[in-house]
């Protein structure tokens, strides 16, 4: 009896060990950066599957900072061979993040499984990037390092020893009871038995999305030719047609830098071979020459399953998975062997005769024809950290393929993860809801991945043009015609407006330029939420009581979502207007917004109702923001080749803007060849306005030519000076 009790005793003690919470020993990794450590992390994680590595420095230029959160109340336990982590959260807070959703944008109160896979219309956490970081309004950040489905309760569970417990109510008197009482913690599981963990300080809620794309190498700077327009061709389009569609463009006066070939390139698909059909494209090296000569790249669209027809897939059967996709071996991308074979064939066969990148499809989800978890891969990795990672390991080596050229590329991916924002992909799917499209772009600033709301085509030309506006105000300005065939002429009654859009675009490639190459060696997004912007103040809800058993029980930092504007750049806020509408609301942060076109006065910390009719969509531009712009060419500019300048200049305030300036395709900038151009605007003595720009430096490449300044203040405001 004695024996039986001393074994229950030890029983109790090991259980009471296994589910206590360990404390988490931080190490400030990089300024303003701290590691915490759980358990016994995996061998395997997001950011050894990326390769990311911190841009140190630029870290070290957003200050050194203090850690936080209360180290204390950040707890991490390890039971049932699971990760267990909670985080504080105050009444306060509101949560953005949690990957790319396309629904939502406040996600305190969320349940999610992060969990690589096709968006289906719900943001229940499976999705194209279920980036597990999110950022507090509070101004701070938070990564879960682990390449696994990771499930969140952003507050959401209550816990009987929380310092905050909520009220408990009656819900047969009181009618402000609720089915979701407050919370006041993160939780987050991670089905291992150890992970890293790391919080990221701000001040600001921006710097904390700054110092997370800066861990993780920075932003990507794509060639300037990548900002340009892109016409994906329908999939079994010969060379003769491919010419001919760009041929057409030139023709019409419509801007093409790119075009992408869907999979009729191949001598099979779905799976594939990488190897060229003979009946479409005879002649592949001559044909990319030819369209090279023409001023227009090509990218080519693949899904990395190999087709038994593939001249290397016997080599490379030996390191593929278990599983098929499409009856085709899944290459196991996290061995040499394997990525030698792969992107060797990629390499000669395609990158070597000219194609300037890829499209990388169905490397997402749908569990059905994906690989299941029950899949086994020869290196050892698990089912479902190689699902977390593959579109982030296809991202990275055939990256890899043109930085070794030094030679940028700009692509489309299906799927990526945390590690991911230096690489210079766009995410997109085939989910086509043009308001989802604006929250997945305003979301993908808080998950450091790149989204495109591509247009495809359209049941009427009002909703053409509605769609076509916000691709021009995007990362990736594409028509995906693979099946519609569409053209941006396609429906003649709004063409016109088209092509001054198209114009547009490139005439602003200077500035989007400039804000990616932010994006690149500060870490900003180039395209994000309202939240992240300075002066921007939501009006807060009053708590009121409810019949609906679903109230968001968090009043004070509940308002309204704003998931239909958006910032582009650093003084662009862009205000879509959907199909059907005539009018809607602009919520202006504080300080004085002007309009894009016309630089008349639009107001100052105030929600305005606008009505732009059908050919404009609703820009903003901020007080003393400066804009460069160049001529409306059909291309991007050539290396070297230098541009005329047209600056202009909003509102009352002096401005003061750094232009950045390179090569425009190689990666030389990265051994320091490049220059930021100080652009300055100011009254004179006698009140009237004007600029200047700094001399090139020498040594440095310098693509401007002419400057121009345009002062877009049609009146003063009353009472200004």
């Amino acid at each position: 009896m004695q024996y039986n009790r001393l074994l229950i005793f030890l029983f109790l003690c090991l259980a009471n060990f296994i589910v206590k919470g360990q404390d988490l020993q931080w190490t400030e990794i990089a300024s303003g950066i701290w590691k915490g450590v759980v358990g016994k992390p995996e061998a395997y994680d997001l950011i050894k599957a990326s390769g990311a590595a911190p841009n140190k420095e630029a870290l070290i230029k957003l200050g050194a900072v203090a850690f936080p959160l209360a180290q204390n109340d950040i707890v991490g336990t390890i039971s049932d061979g699971k990760t267990l982590l909670r985080f504080p959260l105050e009444k306060e807070e509101q949560l953005y993040g949690f990957g790319l959703n396309f629904q939502t944008v406040h996600q305190r109160g969320k349940i999610l499984q992060l969990h690589m896979d096709h968006y289906g219309g719900k943001d229940n956490g499976r999705t194209h990037a279920p980036v597990p970081f999110y950022v507090s309004s509070k101004g701070y950040g938070v990564f879960i390092n682990s390449a696994r489905y990771i499930n969140v309760y952003a507050g959401s569970g209550v816990r009987k020893d929380s310092k905050n417990p909520p009220v408990e109510k009656d819900r047969n008197t009181d009618k402000s009871w609720s089915s979701r009482p407050y919370s006041d913690a993160v939780e987050i599981v991670v089905p291992a038995a150890g992970t890293e963990v790391y919080v990221f300080a701000g001040p600001t809620t921006l710097d904390a999305v700054r110092r997370f794309n800066l861990l993780n190498g920075g932003g990507v700077l794509p060639p300037r030719w990548g900002l340009g327009f892109t016409q994906r061709v329908k999939s079994l389009f010969t060379a003769d047609e491919v010419e001919k569609e760009a041929n057409d463009f030139a023709e019409k006066g419509y801007p093409l830098d790119f075009i992408g070939l869907e999979p009729g390139w191949q001598s099979k698909a779905y799976p594939g071979t990488f190897e060229w059909d003979k009946n479409r494209y005879p002649e592949p090296a001559a044909f990319v020459k030819k369209m090279m000569d023409k001023n227009i790249r090509l990218n080519l669209w693949i899904n990395p399953y190999v087709s038994k027809q593939a001249s290397f897939y016997k080599s490379i059967t030996p390191y593929t998975g278990s599983h098929t996709v499409w009856v085709g071996e899944v290459p196991d991308l996290t061995i040499a062997e394997a990525r030698n074979i792969f992107f060797g064939q990629l390499q000669k066969d395609q990158v070597d005769i000219g194609i300037s990148g890829y499209k990388i499809d169905e490397v997402d989800g749908y569990d059905y024809y994906l690989w299941p978890d029950a899949a086994t891969f020869p290196s050892g990795i698990s089912a479902e950290q190689m699902r977390q990672t593959y579109g982030v390991l296809a991202m990275r080596y055939s990256a890899e393929m043109y930085h070794q050229r030094n030679q940028r590329t700009y692509g489309l991916v299906r799927a990526s993860n945390a590690g991911a924002v230096s690489f210079p992909y766009v995410v997109y799917n085939d989910y086509y809801n043009h308001e989802d499209f604006i929250t997945a772009l305003i979301n993908s600033g808080y998950a450091g991945v790149l989204w495109t709301p591509e247009a495809r085509a359209s049941k009427t030309a009002e909703e053409w043009l509605r769609r076509f506006q916000t691709v021009i105000f995007s990362p990736m300005a594409m028509i995906n015609a693979w099946s519609s065939g569409t053209k941006p002429w396609s429906y003649p009654e709004v063409a016109d407006q088209i092509k001054e859009l198209a114009l547009l675009r490139m005439q602003m490639m200077p500035y989007w330029y400039t804000e990616f190459a932010k994006y690149h060696f500060e870490g900003t997004p180039p395209f994000r939420g309202m939240s992240l912007e300075t002066g921007f103040k939501q009006e807060v809800r009053k708590e009121a009581g409810s019949d609906n058993l679903e109230e968001n029980p968090y009043a004070e930092a509940t308002s309204k979502e704003i998931k239909d504007q958006y910032m582009a750049g650093e003084y662009l806020l862009v205000a879509p207007v959907f199909t059907g509408q005539t009018t809607r609301k602009v919520v202006l942060p504080k300080g004085k917004w002007y309009d894009f076109y016309t630089g008349v006065y639009a107001g100052d910390g105030e929600v305005i109702t606008v009505t732009p009719g059908l050919n404009k969509i609703p820009v903003y531009v901020k007080d003393g923001a400066i804009i460069p712009m160049m001529p409306p060419l059909l291309h991007a500019p050539k290396t070297g080749e230098k541009v005329d300048l047209e600056i202009r200049h909003y509102g009352e305030k002096p401005g003061t803007y750094l232009l950045y300036d390179d090569d425009g395709e190689t990666f030389n900038y990265e051994k320091g060849e490049y220059s930021w151009r100080e652009i300055k605007t100011e009254k004179d003595k006698k009140g009237k306005w004007r600029g200047t720009i700094s001399a090139a430096e020498k040594g440095k490449p310098n693509t401007i030519g002419k400057v121009s300044w345009k002062f877009m203040n049609p009146k003063p405001l009353k009472g200004s000076n």
